[in-house]
């Protein structure tokens, strides 16, 4: 999963950026709203943390103008702003939850899953069940008819996108997007790469990743 890290607080930053990163997630940091907005112009996040007090622009003036540009991507603030007036403005404006700080990085974790599968595939559950594949995104492991898949982190990453959407087509930007951050690279033949990995650790199931040419990938459950 991808996400957007909105702060101009440099040490925090940094810190959290490497602590999401051993989460597994990919993290692109700007710490003004005028790059930050120029990346979501031009990239598909998974969801946003947005620091209220940037040099250039307020954040909640900022989420304001995502939202009304038709930004639907989930924003969670995080910010030292913490009367109760704070918080009711970040979520009239159009935040989906506000974390204060100090905060812990547990529960800022737990905070991104919940938005992350309320709005990818709209359940509360830290468990998404496709047939006989069974996948724990707080734990990162997922089991195929109670078999652990044994995947390394980017088939993690690459199963939980496609899972996430399970269905829908995927683009190769778009997984690739989700696969990597601003300070990576990841080229079409390693994700194909990765592709045929997940295809032989799914064979023999009723899951498999299918392929529309000109379009890109889906997961699909056969009957």
């Amino acid at each position: 999963m991808r996400l957007l890290l909105v702060e101009d607080d440099e040490p925090l930053a940094t810190g959290l950026t490497a602590a999401l990163r051993l989460g597994g997630y990919m993290v692109d940091w700007f710490a003004c709203a005028r790059d930050a907005d120029g990346a979501v112009l031009v990239t598909e996040y998974d969801a946003i943390v947005l620091d209220l007090n940037l040099p250039d622009l307020d954040g909640l003036d900022l989420l304001r103008q995502w939202r009304r540009r038709g930004v639907h991507t989930p924003v969670l603030i995080l910010s030292a702003r913490d009367d109760i007036e704070d918080r009711v403005s970040g979520l009239d404006v159009g935040a989906d939850d506000y974390l204060t700080k100090p905060f812990d990085l547990l529960e800022l974790e737990a905070r991104l899953r919940v938005l992350i599968r309320r709005v990818q595939a709209g359940q509360s559950d830290n468990r998404i069940e496709i047939g006989p594949l069974l996948l724990d995104l707080q734990a990162r492991r997922a089991w195929l008819s109670g078999q652990d898949m044994q995947l390394t982190l980017k088939e993690f990453m690459l199963l939980q996108a496609l899972a996430l959407k399970s269905g829908q087509v995927q683009t190769k930007d778009q997984l690739i997007q989700r696969l990597t951050d601003f300070d990576q690279d990841m080229s079409a033949n390693a994700l194909d790469i990765l592709i045929h990995r997940l295809r032989k650790k799914l064979d023999g199931s009723a899951l498999s990743v299918r392929t529309l040419r000109g379009f890109g990938y889906l997961l699909e459950s056969q009957p």
